[in-house]
């Protein structure tokens, strides 16, 4: 899909998307909830004095359209910038910056900040179920503060106290390889903290990875059948089986198992 699409540069084919797109078997009110289309009308007219989309449900007399109940809700941005904002956040691979937003599609900043937000709303899984993970696979643990550096503030309104991750906000995510991902804002990364999203959010039979923050290591003990590996260990292991391969073709193979690795350190 290119920036040339119809529904990027159409408003009527913006919104005839978004119809298409919401509601596949027709139109349905989302005032009382009423899909029969004999009691649902387009309003329709020569004059368009009336709203571009616009129906009539003829249960609950209300109107309504295809943005009604949505995100794009009462918003003056047109259908066009909606769909160029939620089509950039989407493909791009590393994310998408508010500020890149507004240069790419021509909206002021404030106007981009604002459609994020309601676009990562609208993405967010309301009734999450089940916990992330299972039996054979990887789910990755890890925080990051979230805050701009004091260097950045006005000579005012710098303290030269707050230095890496002090007066910032921590925001601790969950995800499991190949599949979806949750974000917690935290207060502190303690294991008092930590433990009882892990037990909510991971299942006992996943493997968790995570870094050497002290937050994990009682953790990771209570999840009673969670094998825990850190990164760094794993990068230990792996360095350490780089090292012996040469010595040890003979009597490793090539996914050789840590006990292996040890005697191969320990013949050598």
């Amino acid at each position: 899909m290119t920036f040339k699409a119809a529904m990027f540069q159409d408003e009527d084919k913006a919104r005839e998307a978004l119809e298409a797109l919401r509601w596949p078997d027709g139109p349905y009110c989302p005032h009382c909830g009423n899909s029969d289309q004999e009691k649902i009308a387009k309003v329709e007219g020569k004059k368009q004095s009336h709203r571009p989309g616009l129906y009539y449900c003829n249960d609950c007399k209300g109107q309504f359209t295809v943005t009604v109940g949505t995100v794009f809700e009462r918003s003056k941005v047109p259908l066009t910038k909606w769909w160029l904002a939620a089509h950039l956040l989407n493909s791009s691979k590393k994310g998408i910056s508010a500020h890149q937003i507004h240069r790419t599609i021509g909206v002021a900043y404030k106007t981009a900040w604002f459609m994020m937000h309601r676009l990562r709303e609208a993405m967010a899984d309301l009734k999450p179920t089940g916990p992330l993970g299972g039996s054979g696979k990887v789910v990755e643990a890890d925080t990051t503060f979230i805050g701009g550096k004091e260097a950045n503030k006005h000579r005012n309104k710098r303290d030269s106290k707050k230095i890496g991750g002090m007066g910032k906000q921590i925001v601790h995510t969950l995800v499991e390889r190949e599949g979806k991902a949750r974000s917690h804002h935290i207060a502190n990364v303690s294991g008092k903290t930590l433990r009882p999203i892990l037990t909510a959010h991971v299942s006992r039979k996943s493997t968790l990875m995570t870094d050497t923050a002290g937050g994990y290591m009682g953790s990771a003990k209570s999840l009673n059948a969670t094998r825990w590996l850190t990164t760094a260990l794993a990068n230990t292991f792996a360095a350490m089986l780089t090292q012996t391969r040469s010595r040890a073709t003979s009597r490793c193979s090539s996914a050789a198992s840590l006990a292996c690795i040890i005697t191969s350190l320990r013949l050598t």
